[in-house]
């Protein structure tokens, strides 16, 4: 994916873009099921810039299947409620050779207070989300 594949920083759009990615705790990821079907899904994300968004999975989720089948999917951004702040990214998503969720710096500092929330402490849902995914963006569009 190219560089310039966000919108250009010195926009507000492009500041807002880059402030989202960095900063939003939940992305839509939308694969496609066995019977042509979008299955979106909310899920925790890290933006890896300049193109890449990594995501985190239990190892029976269905997403998995739909992505060995068809690793085309879309992500996407909740809007402002009112049909604006629209983010839509397109790619194509990939098993990935990560390390577990809580050594990973970037997805740590971001979900390390949910992580325990949700499993007592990151190592045990390190455990319970083993799977790692990339999805290489190769196309954004919104307003």
């Amino acid at each position: 994916m190219p560089a310039d594949l966000l919108p250009d920083p010195a926009t507000e759009y492009g500041r807002r873009v880059r402030a989202r990615l960095s900063g939003e705790t939940v992305i839509w990821l939308t694969t496609v099921g066995a019977h042509g079907t979008p299955q979106p899904n909310p899920v925790w994300f890290v933006w890896q810039g300049p193109s890449r968004v990594l995501v985190y999975n239990r190892p029976d989720a269905k997403r998995l299947n739909h992505i060995a089948r068809n690793p085309r999917v879309a992500l996407h951004l909740d809007g402002n409620g009112d049909g604006g702040d629209i983010i839509v990214l397109a790619g194509d998503a990939a098993i990935a050779d990560e390390p577990p969720p809580h050594e990973h710096p970037g997805y740590l500092g971001k979900y390390q207070a949910s992580m325990i929330r949700v499993s007592g402490k990151p190592e045990q849902f390190s455990l319970e989300y083993s799977v790692a995914i990339r999805i290489d963006v190769s196309s954004l569009r919104g307003f």
